[in-house]
């Protein structure tokens, strides 16, 4: 069969086709599921679809395999003949060469390209198509947007979305410049989708006047260990014990580098039994976080020199009690294999270390190291502030974290902490969490106001729901939009349901807590959203506090027509007396009703916690 050449069979062909189920081809061949990426880029271009501007949110929890999912949404978008998308990430150089490395190993079409290679001028960006990752500070989008000017349809997806993009100066009457130039990159035709696992701040900000309706949510693969592992709601239930992964509560913190020692050789321990327990052996990562501060990691550099300097001299003055304490580890943690051996294991591989930190300063990092993909066996990563957001730790096996605040823990940046989050569930067991006492029972709530909030979302009734209380702060303060949102001290109402006078039944009959919210829920349904009854059985489940149902009550006489038909009062509804706190009850529920036979539940909290919500 001759074959002939003809130009005209060139000229049509504007690259890869059907490139978003070549993507997931791609993942289900290597074993791991698409069904919540699928769910993602679905919703995503279910908002695109009209035509119309679209700024949202995809939201999901963190370490959750958000990077798969965006490669999949920007090969669904190429498809669908978008053709210039922007991805927008942290200032950092490491993330930036994290994403890009990911996007070039999935083979998707056009290759990713760093923005400073689309400036020469004999590139042409108004053809063709074009992945374009830029880093979010000023001078980067300032050249890019010299470079691509007003073009149209653009897509932008804002990876780390509520970090550096939200309005701090949305109180001044004024933008931020990195808000205001990713503002410019949209213009009046192109689309925003604000990528995180902590979107409080995005809502609360009406960052580019993203509509929470239409938030999709990314959920989390069959093999992820997130917050219910690390932080179940059910803890005190359970006990340290209990849990899926190894705790080490600290009590108090010492500056001799003491419990740093110990963290890092349960950590070797820990290698020593997984290696030895397995056909083939791997190199792990433990990280350490206690400040943010580089004359701090430069502390903690000389700490873990030190340690593996003295286990490396066998005629050096520490090396017997360092080994002693590492048998003494092994001893009373594993039975399987001799306490002997698992030393002696550690001891013969102590040169395979590799120590690195994790920040701005380039002189301070390893040359030829690999922080997030460990290249020795014993690998120590130092983190700085890039260890909060983004950076994904493989084969992550310890984590001493000890970096609390002076004042409140801000949410949203102590979720993103949460590195140990992703898929460990072959290794989870011997994972191990350093920390202290205080700064664990922080972090544990924070994770619960986290996860009533993604409630609230998912509820569908309205704007989101986010908590805070006197030591944790849902977001930062100079970010939320006071314009349109109610810092609510207490009280909260729920969708109007019809009226039921079995409610007064409850009220007047029933008396444990539990069975209350049981009976109650069955009556009002979503009158009675799911993400409050689950904090009020969390809170009443330790039997230290109360909770009262009052007997219903009519709308105020002097409401209007309005407010009466919409059981809504600016003054709000709930009073509570001194006689109403006998046996610490901080919980207080109450129903009105209007004379059409409509309700709506009312519920105050009687101690530090807010429920913050944005009213646009």
């Amino acid at each position: 069969m001759s074959d002939k050449f003809n130009i005209s069979d060139f000229l049509s062909d504007d690259g890869p086709e059907n490139q978003y189920q070549e993507q997931l081809k791609r993942i289900q061949a290597a074993e791991n599921q698409t069904e919540c990426i699928e769910d993602a880029v679905n919703g995503a271009l279910g908002n695109l679809s009209d035509g119309t501007q679209k700024s949202f949110v995809i939201y999901g929890e963190p370490q959750s395999g958000k990077t798969e999912m965006m490669i999949c949404l920007t090969a669904k978008l190429l498809d669908e003949g978008y053709r210039f998308i922007i991805h927008l990430l942290n200032d950092s150089v490491d993330l930036l060469g994290q994403n890009m490395s990911r996007f070039h190993s999935s083979g998707i079409a056009p290759s990713a390209q760093n923005f400073a290679e689309i400036l020469d001028p004999s590139v042409d960006v108004k053809n063709g198509k074009h992945i374009v990752f830029c880093k979010k500070n000023g001078s980067d989008l300032r050249k890019l947007i010299n470079k691509i000017g007003k073009m149209n349809n653009v897509i932008v997806i804002d990876d780390e979305a509520d970090y550096a993009t939200p309005n701090s100066k949305v109180n001044k009457g004024d933008k931020t410049p990195i808000n205001d130039l990713i503002e410019q990159i949209i213009g009046n035709t192109g689309h925003y989708i604000g990528v995180t696992a902590t979107p409080a701040r995005l809502n609360l900000n009406n960052t580019l006047n993203n509509d929470s309706n239409i938030w999709v949510k990314f959920p989390p693969h069959r093999m992820y260990t997130g917050q219910d592992d690390f932080f179940p709601m059910n803890i005190e239930e359970i006990g340290v014990s209990g849990l899926n992964y190894q705790l080490k509560l600290m009590s108090t913190r010492n500056d001799d580098g003491s419990e740093e020692r110990s963290a890092l050789f349960r950590f070797m321990v820990n290698v020593a039994h997984l290696n030895m327990s397995s056909e083939r052996e791997q190199n792990y990562a433990f990280l350490v976080h206690t400040s943010g501060k580089k004359i701090d990691h430069r502390k903690n550099l000389d700490v873990f020199r030190n340690i593996f300097s003295a286990l490396s001299d066998k005629s050096g003055k520490k090396f017997a009690k360092y080994i002693e304490e590492i048998w003494n580890i092994a001893d009373n943690r594993y039975k399987d294999i001799s306490a002997t051996n698992l030393t002696k294991y550690i001891i013969s591989n102590i040169s395979r270390n590799a120590i690195m930190v994790l920040n701005s300063e380039p002189d301070f990092k390893k040359v030829g190291g690999n922080a997030t993909n460990p290249s020795s066996l014993f690998t120590i990563v130092i983190g700085g502030n890039i260890v909060s957001r983004g950076v994904t730790f493989n084969n992550l096996l310890g984590m001493f974290f000890t970096r609390d605040v002076k004042n409140k823990l801000q949410q949203d940046t102590y979720i993103q902490r949460a590195r140990m989050f992703g898929s460990r569930g072959k290794y989870l067991r011997h994972f191990e969490l350093t920390i202290p006492t205080p700064l664990f029972m922080d972090w544990h709530r924070c994770f619960v106001y986290h996860r009533l909030a993604f409630d609230s979302i998912e509820s569908g009734l309205g704007s989101p729901v986010w908590i805070a209380d006197k030591k944790i702060a849902a977001v930062s303060s100079a970010s939320i939009d006071r314009s349109t949102v109610d810092l609510d001290k207490g009280e909260m109402s729920f969708p109007i349901f019809d009226y039921d006078p079995r409610i007064n039944e409850v009220a007047n009959d029933v008396k444990e807590p539990a069975e209350i919210v049981d009976a109650l829920a069955a009556l009002i349904g979503a009158g009675f959203p799911q993400y409050l009854q689950t904090f009020l059985r969390h809170s009443i489940a330790r039997k230290t506090v109360g909770l009262k149902l009052f007997p219903s009550g009519n709308v105020f006489p002097k409401m209007s027509p309005l407010e009466k038909e919409r059981i809504e009062r600016r003054r709000g509804f709930l009073t509570i007396r001194d006689s109403d706190r006998v046996g610490n009850t901080i919980h207080f529920l109450r129903v009105f009703r209007n004379e059409a036979g409509k309700a709506r539940l009312f519920y105050k909290f009687d101690g530090s916690v807010s429920f913050i919500k944005n009213l646009k």
